[in-house]
């Protein structure tokens, strides 16, 4: 008998515990289920398996419907101004009110700023191999922004405290920046709202880069494929330490 805490349960028990390296359509997990005897089967991450009609035109219809929230939007916006330099109109990246009237195109410049999504906590043990040290990040961080002739990061993380002022000390000729909100901010919108703020914030960035199989670094990355930015300056993730030249994320392009 195998017992363990998930979701916030600590009482979830199992006679089997089989470990699965998965990657493909949801229809796909059929066959793993179909020599067990089991009445009932719990996969753990199984947000890791795509919907079989994942990315088609109907899938990007339904996602471009949705919008943030116009107070969410409003507070991003206000930091962006203040603190970036960023507008949607000096940017080239406003919108139709209307989701409908929204055209295909990939030639938005966005702000005058990179934004990094650095996952830690429990991707440093997950993913141990494919997450940078704080070193680490900070070399690539200053790779990218010297190739594009910024001067400004965003970052948009879970780290400690210690671990940003890690990275900042790394940065020292950069503007390091995170979203710091207030206890009114905090206690209205709470961590999944400010969460969004950080979203919505690096999707209008000039460059981003994110974390090997973060589903936060896959919304940013939705949004600015949406948004009709380059796939260069979209799709890209943080090397671990070891990994000398890293796979990139796949190009998930937005059919109209």
């Amino acid at each position: 008998m195998y017992k363990g805490w998930f979701w916030g349960y600590p009482n979830i028990t199992a006679t089997e515990v089989h470990c699965l390296s998965f990657h493909g359509h949801a229809s796909h997990l059929k066959g793993v289920l179909q020599n067990l005897k089991a009445r009932a089967v719990m996969f753990d991450h199984a947000e890791v398996a795509l919907h079989d009609v994942f990315g088609d035109a109907l899938y990007w219809k339904a996602r471009r419907s949705m919008r943030f929230s116009s107070g969410l939007v409003k507070l991003a916006g206000s930091f962006r101004m203040e603190y970036l330099n960023s507008t949607d109109e000096t940017d080239g990246t406003v919108r139709p009110g209307d989701w409908t009237k929204e055209k295909a195109h990939s030639d938005v410049t966005g702000g005058p700023y990179m934004c990094v999504h650095l996952r830690r906590k429990d991707f440093l043990w997950g993913r141990p191999k494919q997450v940078p040290s704080i070193r680490g990040a900070a070399k690539q961080m200053k790779v990218h922004l010297e190739q594009l002739g910024l001067t400004t990061v965003f970052v948009a993380t879970d780290a400690p405290l210690e671990e940003f002022e890690e990275l900042q000390r790394h940065l020292q000729e950069y503007q390091v920046l995170q979203y710091e909100p207030s206890q009114v901010v905090k206690h209205t919108y709470k961590d999944g709202g400010i969460a969004i703020i950080e979203q919505i914030i690096c999707s209008h960035a000039r460059f981003f880069t994110g974390t090997y199989e973060s589903t936060f670094s896959f919304r940013i990355q939705e949004e600015r494929e949406i948004m009709g930015f380059p796939p260069e300056n979209t799709f890209n993730r943080l090397c671990g330490d070891g990994e000398e030249k890293c796979s990139q994320p796949s190009r998930w392009r937005i059919v109209f």
